[in-house]
């Protein structure tokens, strides 16, 4: 059944579930996963890595690594269909145009043996069937100007190997926009970019969803990022879900002990010189060592008996702040 969303909310994802199937037997890699996306806000999900990012954002777009990759149960609902359980046909208009991704290594990504201008134009072909050839290049020539890249008509002659890694990610981002999509999902987008790319392409993003209204979901592991771009904040951890609220909450009145941990983690200005990082100690545990209590409590300082026996509920301790823990 259809849920009744609300007028601003573009995307609602519920009890999803992601397993893979390994040597070792089918493993849960996301487990009863909800969150809700809002019309020209960022979402942004955070967490360690092997906590079910991009496997939750892959399961979105329905691009699972197959067959090892299997949506075992959820609902993905976006424009009064639930993307989860449509059909392969719907899902190619859906991808691209509709909602479309920034992958986290643009080098692999990217296809080595076509031009820059292919790739983009690639997405025309497949969605605008009646633009002319003209208007694909002058398109594509646009999305390179929008996106910052100098000398935009000789990069679409360029192989990727070609030009940088920050200029790949900005042709990615080019793709990513060709189609006009309703949401921009960021994997991980400024992974091994030095600092100073990584500001930049952050701020074009946000100029892009500004400019266009979109929503964005941003995938990463930094918590920096969290701050600087998003709106709402998802916090993963081993799978499933330990915290959800709005960013200023993450930040001003964070409850689980893991979102705690990873604030307490971030190197600050105000820190005196040579003391010593807080570490969240211990290590995550893989998808197929999950206890059967809280998946945190083998790293929790405040862990209870009751932690390693039952899965903790969910609380909701105000209006759109939600928390997974015993405490």
């Amino acid at each position: 059944m259809k849920p009744k969303l609300k007028d601003n909310i573009i995307l609602e994802v519920k009890n999803l579930s992601v397993t893979f199937q390994t040597e070792a037997g089918r493993i849960r890699a996301v487990d009863n996963v909800s969150f809700q996306v809002r019309k020209g806000r960022t979402l942004g999900i955070v967490g360690e890595s092997g906590c079910g990012k991009s496997a939750t954002a892959l399961s979105i777009i329905r691009l699972l690594p197959k067959p090892a990759g299997i949506l075992e149960q959820g609902n993905i609902w976006f424009m009064n269909k639930d993307i989860a359980k449509t059909s392969k046909e719907h899902m190619h208009k859906i991808r691209g145009k509709h909602i479309a991704m920034i992958f986290q290594e643009p080098m692999t990504a990217l296809n080595p043996v076509h031009k820059i201008g292919r790739q983009i134009m690639e997405v025309f072909e497949l969605h605008f069937k009646n633009m002319s050839k003209s208007n694909m290049k002058k398109e594509s020539l646009n999305l390179l100007k929008k996106v910052g890249i100098p000398d935009p008509d000789q990069r679409l002659k360029e192989y990727p190997h070609q030009i940088s890694g920050g200029m790949r990610q900005r042709v990615m981002i080019a793709i990513a926009l060709a189609g006009k999509p309703d949401i921009l999902i960021a994997d991980e987008p400024t992974t091994a970019l030095d600092v100073t790319i990584q500001a930049q392409i952050l701020n074009l993003i946000k100029k892009l969803q500004e400019e266009r209204g979109m929503a964005v979901i941003f995938i990463t592991h930094d918590l920096g990022v969290i701050a600087q771009v998003c709106d709402d904040v998802v916090v993963m951890y081993a799978g499933k879900t330990a915290e959800k609220a709005s960013v200023r909450d993450i930040f001003n009145n964070p409850w689980h002990p893991y979102t705690k941990g990873l604030l307490s983690s971030i190197v600050r200005v105000q820190r005196p010189r040579k003391t010593m990082l807080n570490i969240i100690r211990g290590r995550v545990p893989g998808p197929g060592e999950f206890p059967d209590g809280c998946r945190f409590e083998n790293r929790c300082p405040y862990a209870m008996p009751v932690c390693a026996i039952e899965e903790p509920p969910v609380r909701t301790l105000r209006k759109d702040h939600y928390v997974s823990c015993w405490l």
